[in-house]
């Protein structure tokens, strides 16, 4: 058993922590999670002819009624056209409608179909199932705990890597 690490640490303690017990770096564990959850993911998907990304746009557009392709490529971390090569596809088998922006007739809204949100929710148990199976080992409380910690982690990211886009912009 792995001894519990001090709440908190410098960074020459954290470092001290790592390299003396002998325990891999955090980005490597939570990248080798990310491999296998999207394994799992991408393996599950099949039976819908989805792949994890078109999963991740269908979730991503469900959470408001309708956004644009800009908005989708830049939550999930890809170029404008990129994203469209994604949503195509899932436009094409009637899982996703556009329509002109009210304001901008240039910018495209996209929205799920009633077909895309019976898509998603058939999806979503897919990935309850791939959840429970990484994470059934830990308990609730351990669950909600690792959850909380990496929104943190990636809420703090997303507010300073906002900061430094911002900061650019203003000095140049």
């Amino acid at each position: 058993m792995v001894p519990s690490a001090p709440t908190r640490m410098s960074e020459p303690e954290r470092t001290f922590w790592v390299s003396e017990m002998k325990l891999p770096r955090t980005s490597y564990l939570v990248r080798q999670l990310q491999l296998r959850i999207y394994a799992k993911l991408a393996d599950q998907l099949k039976a819908f002819e989805l792949t994890p990304a078109q999963y991740m746009v269908l979730s991503l557009s469900t959470h408001q009624a309708e956004r644009s392709s800009a908005d989708l490529a830049r939550r999930a971390q890809m170029t404008p056209q990129s994203m469209n090569e994604l949503t195509a596809p899932l436009f094409r088998k009637g899982f996703v409608k556009r329509r002109p922006h009210p304001e901008d007739s240039r910018i495209l809204l996209l929205s799920l179909t009633k077909a895309g949100q019976r898509l998603l929710a058939r999806c979503d148990k897919l990935m309850d199932q791939v959840e429970a199976e990484v994470f059934g080992c830990l308990d609730h409380r351990h669950l909600t705990l690792l959850r909380a910690s990496l929104s943190k982690v990636l809420s703090e990211t997303r507010r300073a890597e906002g900061e430094t886009v911002n900061q650019q912009r203003l000095a140049g």
